[in-house]
Order: structure tokens, then sequence, then C-alpha cells
């Protein structure tokens, strides 16, 4: 084998990773993992007792906020039994906020802000303009799949889960080549 075609062999093994949807981008950071800010901790959050006359601690006995292991399997099994076990009637405070409700939203809202910003731009300097010769293309945001979105939404209804269950389905915009990007 020449030397060159050595090279090229090696450089094509070294960039292949970089064509497939693999780990390669988790890897560099290109994905978006967000952490769930909600199952940070399994333990309950500390609050206080109705009275400032404190219990003296028993050594070895559990925690009265936590949930015991018969509980919280059915708490996992059937989350409607548990919070409808638990619930505090509502106080007057809170129906009367809930009964005020808020102002709806105008409909042409979306049209009133961008006529608001629309002359925030800022015009672009010679240099800008000639070292960033292509034109800034606004990222698409995130896109959702809507036939895997709908299909998790209805196996969360049928299984009596939260809508918010679950990994939501999203499209990854196609990767484009350096030369693509350049032009």
């Amino acid at each position: 084998m020449s030397r060159p075609s050595l090279l090229l062999a090696i450089s094509a093994v070294a960039f292949l990773p970089g064509c497939g949807e693999t780990d390669v981008a988790r890897t560099f950071g290109l994905t978006r993992d967000v952490p769930n800010e909600f199952s940070v901790s399994t333990r309950a959050p500390l609050s206080m007792p109705p009275d400032s006359a404190l219990r003296a601690p028993r050594p070895g006995a559990g925690r009265p906020q936590e949930l015991s292991s018969r509980a919280a399997a059915e708490a996992t099994l059937a989350p409607g039994a548990v919070l409808s076990a638990g619930t505090a009637a509502t106080s007057p405070g809170q129906l009367a906020l809930v009964q005020a409700g808020g102002k709806p939203a105008a409909p042409d809202i979306r049209a009133r802000l961008d006529a608001e910003t629309a002359g925030e731009q800022t015009d672009r300097s010679f240099t800008d303009r000639l070292l960033f010769w292509k034109s800034r293309q606004q990222s698409p945001g995130i896109v959702l799949d809507p036939t895997l979105e709908a299909q998790r939404l209805r196996a969360n209804a049928a299984l009596g889960q939260d809508t918010l269950d679950g990994e939501t389905p999203i499209i990854q915009p196609k990767r484009k080549n350096w030369f693509d990007w350049l032009f």
C-alpha cells in the first residue's frame, strides 16, 4: 500500500465516526441533554413543624415525611391513588385566586411583539460584513416529531401517567458538511 493511500485510509477511519448519528455528537456536547430538576433528590423536603415544641429524635426510626416502600410502590403503579388520599382542601385564598383568573391574552399578541421588536436590529459594521460575509441564519429552534409525540401522549394517557413523563421526541436538523458550511 502506498504512503498516500495509507494516509487516506487512516484519515477516513478517523473522520468516519463524525458522519454517523452515534454517541460522537453526545461526546462533543452537540446534543441537548437537559437535567430533570425534579428528580435530583428522592428525599422529601424539610418542613417546619406545626408548633415550635420539637419532639426528641428516636435513633433508628424512619423519617416521618418519607413514604414507606409499600406506599412508594403504590405511587409508582397508581399515582392518582396516592395523590387523592393526601390532598388537603383548598384554602379560601387559593379559591379566590382561581376564580379571579387572569386577563386573557390578546389574539394578536405575536404581531404586536413583532412590531415592537422590528427596529431593534443593529447595523453591521464594514469589518463585520467583510469577515462574516455569509448572512446569519437563525436557528429554527427545537422541532418536535408530531407522530412520536402523539404516540407518547397516548401511551401516557393509557398508563395514567403525567403528560410530562417520558422523553420528548425532537427532530434533529441535518448536519452540514464543511463545504456547505463555507458556502
